[in-house]
Order: C-alpha cells, then structure tokens, then sequence
C-alpha cells in the first residue's frame, strides 16, 4: 500500500488507516482484526483516550504490543472525564496534556506516541499554552509529531499560523466536502490531513442505498435527496467504497483516510476497494453530483 508524509513530521502513514474505535473490546476479536489491517499494509492506527473511557487504548495496546515498531500510533487528548460521574470536560490546558500524555502511554503499552492529537479545540482555548505542550513533549522524546481533530476553521486557523503541527483530522466525504475550501491553505504550510468519516456511516458503500432507507436524510441531504443522489454516483462507479475512498485520496494534501472495520472481512472490503480502479474523469463526475458546502460556524 501506498505511503504518505504526515506533514512535515517524517512519519509516513498508509493511505487507507485503521480508526480504533470500532475494536470490539475481546482482545482475541480485536488482535484477528488488527492482523488483518497490518496483513493488508495498514500502518496507521488512530484511537484517543476517550474512547470508552480508556477502554479502547488498553484494547489498542494489547492488541498492538508485538507490532509496535511497524506501525504509526496516533491517539488523541483534552477531554477529562470524572470517573465518578462520567462527567466529561474540555481540558487543553499544558499542565492536563503533560500529566495525561503518562497515563495513555501506559494504558498503550509504549513508551511514545507517534502521533498526539487535540480532540476538539475552540477559539477561546489557549492556543500558545498548548502548543507549548505539545513541543516540551516532542522535546522529552514522548511524541514524535502533533496534530489537531478539528473541523473548525478558526480554530484550524490559529494552530496552522502558530504551531508546527503535522496532521489536521476532519470528517470529509463525497457527501461531507466542507473541507475541501481548507485543503489547499493546508497543504500549502506542508501541514497534512487525516479523514474520518470518508464512507459516510456505510453509506459509501455497498450497503449504501439499503443504510439510506433506513435514514431521515444525511447532513444536508434530506431521505430523497440522499437516495437519489448514492443512485447517482452508481451511475457512475458501479463500486460506491472505492469511488468514495479514491475521490478523497486524490487531493495531494490528504494523508490517510481512516476507516474503522468491526471485523476481518470489513477491512478486506476496503482494501478491495482501495485497490479498485476509479478514473479521475469518474472522480470529478462524482463531484458534480455531491454538494460542496462550507462550514457555516467558528469562521472567526
């Protein structure tokens, strides 16, 4: 499988990714489904600490030990939720970064993380102290590159004009393409970004039409726009997953797209269609069917 710089970090990363949080949380289940993915040429793994409360890193960790120097591990930070409670806060600070970073390298069973990346972010945030973090943590050998998981413009704004970050993670898809007035201003500082939601909750796919009629419309879509509109791109690629997966992969400024998979044969069906032809004429007939809207919040 192709590989691909992740900014101007060094690392590179596999076009199609692995998103953690769809592991089951048997470690036997888990680690058939993670050799998979590596068996494929997967190299990049993306979990965060909140997912089931630390849960899914300690699943990440078991199942990832004895590969550890093969992949790129990629977490994320600055959600602290109250054991208690349940409670969940956002925490950008330095001081919750600093002490947090210990314990998801403990629950992943390293010594470093690859990637380490913001969970969110808002305008408010303390931009200068967190970037600080992030650089006393790359110094002290902990982290090897940083990131954000943000679709706020604003936000995404601030950490390309102050901070060195590698990676920006956002949801973009054929029916998602709200990212797409950001990826050149991107790229453009050497910064690279990691997709999610790149097949639309299975709707990019060969379930697509079957999950559409079981859905009050998608995003902007409404039902009968979304339907007619996954019957169009059909018309077009006869295999709706790898038209989705190849017309975000065409722009030079995404990295990997990352994909979660529940089971071995998930990830067989995105690598079959990884390695689908899909023709840049096709790409941009895609394209001319889907809406290209742009973000309406935190534009300032």
């Amino acid at each position: 499988m192709k590989k691909n710089l992740l900014g101007t970090s060094g690392i590179r990363t596999s076009e199609i990714g692995f998103g953690c949080m769809s592991l089951p949380t048997d470690v036997k289940k888990a680690s058939l489904i993670v050799d998979e993915a590596i068996a494929q040429g997967i190299n990049y793994f993306d979990t965060a600490d909140l997912y089931d409360k630390g849960v899914n890193e300690e699943i990440v960790g078991s199942v990832l030990t004895h590969h550890r120097k093969e992949i790129v591990l990629a977490t994320k930070v600055g959600n602290e939720w109250n054991n208690h409670t349940g409670e969940v806060k956002w925490n950008p600070t330095k001081s919750y970064l600093k002490k947090q970073i210990h314990t998801s390298l403990k629950r992943l069973q390293t010594d470093y993380i690859d990637v380490y990346q913001l969970h969110g972010g808002m305008i408010t945030d303390d931009v200068e102290e967190t970037i600080e973090a992030f650089e006393e943590l790359k110094k002290e050998g902990l982290i090897r590159a940083y990131g954000i998981s943000s679709i706020r413009p604003n936000v995404i704004n601030q950490f390309l004009e102050k901070s060195d970050i590698a990676s920006i993670m956002m949801q973009y898809s054929l029916l998602d393409r709200r990212p797409e007035e950001l990826l050149d201003s991107i790229g453009q500082v050497g910064t690279s970004v990691v997709t999610r939601g790149t097949l639309a909750k299975g709707l990019l796919t060969g379930e697509g039409l079957q999950r559409a009629g079981k859905m009050d419309g998608y995003l902007s879509y409404n039902a009968t726009e979304l339907k007619d509109t996954l019957e169009n791109l059909l018309a077009v690629h006869d295999n709706l997953h790898a038209l989705a997966l190849h017309s975000i992969l065409q722009h030079d400024t995404i990295s990997s797209v990352v994909v979660g998979a529940s089971s071995a044969d998930q990830i067989k069906a995105t690598i079959n269609a990884y390695e689908t032809s899909v023709s840049p004429e096709q790409i941009s007939q895609a394209k001319t069917l889907t809406r290209q809207d742009i973000y309406q919040e935190h534009r300032k």
